[in-house]
């Protein structure tokens, strides 16, 4: 099976081409472009490279938040109109979980978190152990202090990983003494961890895939723009 994975959540942006079990090609870029600019001729270049055709590739798969709401769209828009053309059927996967599957070698609590502003982090929190991931919660929007008081009930190590690590690690190193943060070639997302997720979510259950048509993204809370509207609405 080969899979074509996209990750556009945050300010990285990543494509990804899996074939038989191991990663065939994939490029990653941390610039100020957006992601409209880069992730066609990411995946252009991806195509040429590892001499596959758009028509061959079996299963779209994205990265389907939390994150940055432009960037999930634009990443959900490409995969959706890729699928679409082509009649092949889509997975989203959780930004959350691709963070974790990046350290999942690290025995422990993996806690992925992403800025969020307004002293807040996009989590979930993971307990891995020989490679093993176990999800200990759902993917929810928490306050820092929230966080912190739940990490402080964990007596293993706690390993931050994320854009908003060393804001949380600044926050929590001198309330917990088992924490670290992840190792900077690990610590952001990235499309191979999301086509890992993709191929092992659908060889253990292969009738979970969904059309173009049906896959949407989650943002977990509503956008700036949403939430002044419903403020002003309420006045």
């Amino acid at each position: 099976m080969k899979i074509l994975a996209l990750d556009s959540s945050a300010k990285p942006a990543s494509a990804s081409i899996f074939e038989d079990e191991k990663i065939l090609g994939s490029f990653y870029i941390n610039t100020e472009q957006t992601h409209s600019q880069t992730l066609m001729p990411m995946i252009e270049a991806l195509l040429k490279n590892t001499c596959i055709k758009i028509r061959d590739i079996d299963l779209f798969c994205v990265s389907k938040g939390p994150g940055s709401f432009t960037g999930i769209r634009i990443g959900m828009s490409v995969i959706k109109g890729l699928a679409i053309a082509y009649n092949k059927p889509c997975i989203g996967i959780s930004t959350l979980s691709a963070l974790a599957y990046n350290i999942k070698y690290f025995n422990g609590i993996i806690c992925p978190v992403m800025d969020a502003r307004c002293h807040q982090v996009y989590n979930a929190l993971f307990e891995c152990k020989n490679g093993c991931m176990e999800r200990l919660t759902e993917d929810r929007a928490i306050d820092i202090d929230i966080l912190s008081q739940e990490l402080i009930n964990f007596e293993k190590i706690i390993n931050l990983v994320g854009d908003g690590a060393f804001i949380c690690y600044n926050e929590l190193k001198n309330k917990i003494n088992s924490i670290n943060i992840a190792p900077e070639h690990m610590r952001y997302q990235n499309s191979n961890s999301v086509a890992y997720l993709a191929y092992n979510h659908i060889s253990s259950h292969p009738e979970q895939t969904t059309s173009a048509q049906k896959l949407c993204p989650e943002y977990l809370r509503l956008s700036q723009a949403e939430r002044e509207l419903k403020k002003h609405s309420s006045r």
